[in-house]
């Protein structure tokens, strides 16, 4: 049987420590703050940046270079026969491509395994539990890989925000409709699925914007996911930005709207939070591979 290692980046939520305790590697995804390089999870912590972020501080995401993805990877394959890689969503970042290019070397080819199974954040670290349990059930890393990518749309993200502020900076939408937002209290409710952020709804108030994302849960498990979730393949899950104390009633919330799950959730992916600002909550579904 293949000693598998399993690689993601710092997009999945797992931190270093968590990484260390679950058995695998973690990627920490670069970012520039007024031009200066912090690492996330080893120079950067989630604190820092919303600080940084609330300060008005010039933030641009990055990918990883080359020579730190080749760096883990050997030192990973120091200890391990071949390697399933989880990048972020391919759709969201170019860090996927590129893994898959440096995989494509003489020196990687038939030992490295890049996941391009379109998920970040709480989606990606499911992704990455999901890797783990095929590893213990004797599957190989080709095999891994190709599990993952048959799943990647069989998960969904739904996500409202505190601010219209970001979606303007980054020309999502225009001055003018920011402002008439923001006078008229409302939050837009985005959804990524696959490759694509999208604009899925918006509310006036955050109430009403929490209400819509459970509905659309409520819908996608009933609906578009009834056979996995009536066999209790399906796991929820929530996410936020910076505001862990409204988090934990989001989570209540959701808890109460799905009876008898355990709702997991995680600090929101931090380049998903450079677009889109400070105070987000997000709702998640995810097909899990089962024992």
């Amino acid at each position: 049987m293949e000693n598998i290692a399993v690689i993601t980046d710092s997009n999945s939520g797992i931190t270093q420590q968590q990484a260390e305790k679950l058995g695998i590697y973690v990627l920490p995804m670069p970012f520039f703050i007024n031009g200066e390089l912090f690492l996330e999870g080893i120079t950067l912590t989630q604190e820092e940046f919303y600080e940084k972020l609330k300060g008005d501080a010039d933030i641009s995401t990055s990918q990883p270079s080359p020579a730190s993805v080749t760096e883990l990877w050997d030192r990973a394959l120091k200890d391990h026969d071949t390697i399933v890689h989880i990048p972020m969503s391919s759709g969201l970042s170019t860090s996927c491509e590129s893994a898959q290019a440096l995989a494509r070397q003489e020196e990687y080819e038939g030992k490295v395994f890049v996941a391009d199974n379109q998920r970040i954040s709480i989606t990606q670290r499911e992704s990455v539990l999901d890797a783990l349990r095929l590893v213990r059930q004797g599957k190989t890393a080709a095999e891994i890989r190709d599990i993952l990518e048959k799943m990647k749309l069989e998960a969904s993200i739904y996500i409202t925000l505190e601010t219209l502020k970001y979606l303007k900076k980054g020309g999502r939408i225009t001055p003018a409709a920011a402002a008439l937002g923001t006078i008229l209290n409302l939050k837009p409710v985005l959804q990524i699925q696959g490759e694509k952020l999208d604009a899925f709804s918006k509310a006036r108030g955050k109430l009403k914007a929490k209400k819509i994302m459970l509905d659309a849960m409520h819908k996608d498990l009933e609906q578009r996911f009834a056979r996995e979730y009536a066999a209790g393949e399906m796991v929820v899950q929530a996410a936020y930005g910076g505001n862990e104390e409204e988090a934990m009633e989001w989570k209540k919330e959701i808890e109460e709207s799905f009876p008898g799950i355990d709702c997991h959730m995680d600090p929101l992916s931090l380049s998903v939070a450079c677009h889109i600002g400070y105070g987000p909550l997000a709702i998640a579904c995810a097909h899990r591979v089962m024992e």
